[in-house]
């Protein structure tokens, strides 16, 4: 059924030739934006790559490719971090009608063998010595792997294409000419926290879609802006604002380092800034920190400010105008409070942009009391990206916002929220069985999300479906609620709620390393305050009555997060096993 349903959408949408990435590509090159396409880090500061330079380059590695062998259908890697490298790439190949199949970064060599092998790869595109260690390493594994080309190799594979397309001046016409809609765009593998990942088959029209959908929001991102984007491109989050840029007409500028972003905001001074929650959370503790740090006048001073920004926001969010007294007093909070914390972002973010895991309510309420506004949006790989987001004159913090246009939004009986819309994937690669149990007949895709749409069609979202705990009394407890209410606490980086099963919830906390470590016993006293602040609102089987504090954080090295940096529940479980094990060992 999931097949007979992928056909008819084929045949649905043949008649729209130019809805692909190399149109999108091409179309944005004869706009002729008047600012710069990217932004790239050199020694002495940041450089200029205007879209005509970008647009020469693209064209040469294209062709380049052309005179590898690389055509039509091909699948073709990308292992780097976030360069401007990467994002041409990207483009090239698109042109060329080839099936890019992004890698993370800090993918193992393992990792990156198997989707060598499962996307049936030709060709890697790979960053640096460190990353073509990894590919020695499975290249016996990978034997249809042709050719591995490093970002330093570029300039020949550039010289290549000029030569090619001397010889072959319609060949990459033809190359473009010849890619439908229908056509596999990229496979984006899921992180695989209960199993191998999955291939998502992501068509040439679901990735234009889903940028022309957030093109028609208008606000969000608009012509002109300047991003920051260190989100890594082999994530659907960062590859969409990559391909936003030139279809909207607003500069990217690439960081290849995330944990150097606090250094990059005041240099770059974004108007838009996309990231997960967890960067937000590590600026609101930081944030939090000083200002619960001051004392005497400067303190005084930080809680009034605080008053008025937050009475500004509970107007704001009513959407009513400020009284001109409240507003004469929220432009005093603003330089004498506010406008360091904003120059601390660059000093000229308009918006925010939150995805890829939960953001706590709390946090999002702190920021628009400073008056920085961020706004949350929601949505998995397998509908190629995002399917709400709150907007700039609609916005309710602890929802991810109503639908995108184009989207359709429901929920099934038991709470799951169901999406439909032109951006749902093909399906998974080699996987049609696993197709079948995402895709309902009537087209509508299983989030496997339990959430909640209000009156103004705001969704909620409560808790993956596999993760809700359902206690040894019967009762259901939403863990991420409680990890979000725990990681707003300043000491606080990281929780794990655990209690499936168990007579009662307990939570695994990491300290934040910015945060003021105090010694063994205090941070205990300290913690159970922030714990017994959590459970004050909460029914009895809801409460987290114990809990541990761990000796480090939840790593990407260990396999315990995401690369947008969630949580997999059952490694940290796995991994502290003896540490839950004590904590209901115990007896009190």
């Amino acid at each position: 059924m999931a097949t007979e349903l992928l056909e008819q959408g084929r045949r649905d949408h043949r008649a729209s030739p130019q809805r692909t990435i190399a149109a999108l590509w091409r179309t944005a090159l004869a706009r002729e934006y008047g600012v710069a396409a990217y932004l790239v880090e050199e020694p002495g500061g940041w450089r200029e790559v205007s879209w005509a330079e970008a647009g020469r380059r693209v064209d040469e590695l294209a062709n380049g490719l052309l005179a590898l062998g690389i055509r039509k259908g091909d699948a073709v890697a990308i292992l780097g971090s976030t360069r401007i490298e990467w994002a041409l790439a990207d483009f090239a190949l698109a042109l060329v009608g080839a099936i890019v199949a992004p890698i993370y970064a800090n993918s193992s060599p393992k990792d990156c063998g198997y989707i060598l092998e499962h996307s049936e790869a030709v060709a890697i595109l790979l960053e640096d010595d460190s990353q073509q260690a990894k590919i020695d390493e499975v290249r016996r594994a990978t034997p249809r792997l042709r050719h591995v080309i490093s970002f330093a190799d570029l300039n020949d594979l550039a010289e290549t294409g000029c030569a090619y397309a001397a010889e072959n001046p319609e060949a990459l016409d033809k190359a473009i000419a010849a890619i439908d809609p229908e056509d596999i765009f990229t496979y984006i593998y899921t992180s695989g926290t209960t199993g191998p990942p999955k291939g998502c088959m992501i068509r040439h029209r679901n990735y234009y879609e889903m940028a022309n959908s957030v093109n028609r929001l208008s606000d969000l991102t608009r012509q002109g802006d300047v991003m920051l984007l260190y989100l890594p491109l082999a994530h659907n989050f960062g590859r969409l604002m990559h391909l936003l840029g030139p279809h909207i007409g607003f500069t990217i500028a690439f960081l290849s380092d995330p944990l150097r972003a606090g250094e990059a905001l005041p240099a770059v001074r974004p108007t838009v800034f996309p990231s997960v929650p967890r960067v937000y959370e590590k600026v609101y503790a930081a944030v939090r920190g000083q200002f619960e740090a001051a004392t005497g006048v400067k303190r005084r001073l930080i809680d009034r400010a605080l008053a008025v920004g937050y009475r500004a926001s509970a107007i704001r969010q009513e959407r009513r105008e400020l009284p001109r007294g409240l507003a004469v007093q929220l432009r005093l909070a603003d330089r004498v409070v506010f406008s360091k914390v904003k120059g601390r972002l660059g000093g000229r973010l308009r918006v925010g942009i939150s995805g890829g895991a939960p953001l706590a309510k709390e946090i999002a309420e702190f920021f628009h009391a400073l008056d920085i506004l961020v706004l949350e949006g929601y949505g998995l790989t397998e509908c190629t990206t995002a399917c709400t987001v709150n907007r700039m004159t609609s916005y309710k913090f602890g929802t991810v916002g109503p639908s995108l246009p184009g989207f359709e939004l429901k929920t099934a009986e038991d709470g799951e929220v169901l999406i439909r819309s032109e951006t749902i994937f093909a399906g998974y690669l080699k996987d049609e069985a696993a197709t079948q149990q995402v895709l309902t007949d009537g087209g509508w895709l299983r989030s496997g999300d339990l959430g909640e749409i209000d009156a103004d069609g705001f969704l909620k979202i409560n808790d993956r479906k596999k993760d809700i705990i359902v206690t040894a009394g019967g009762k259901n407890v939403a863990p991420q609620n409680l990890e979000n209410a725990l990681k707003s606490a300043p000491l606080v980086s990281q929780a794990l709620v655990v209690g499936d099963r168990r007579p009662y919830i307990v939570a695994l906390i990491t300290l934040d390393g910015a945060a003021t470590s105090p010694k063994p016993a205090e941070a205990e006293r300290e913690m159970q305050g922030i714990v017994d602040r959590v459970n004050e609102n909460l029914s009895r089987f809801e409460q987290i009555k114990r809990f541990a504090i761990l000796p480090r954080d939840f790593t990407a090295e260990e396999g315990e997060v995401t690369p947008t940096l969630k949580l997999k529940r059952r490694v940290c479980e796995e991994h502290f096993a003896d540490e839950i094990e004590a904590l209901y060992a115990r007896s009190d």
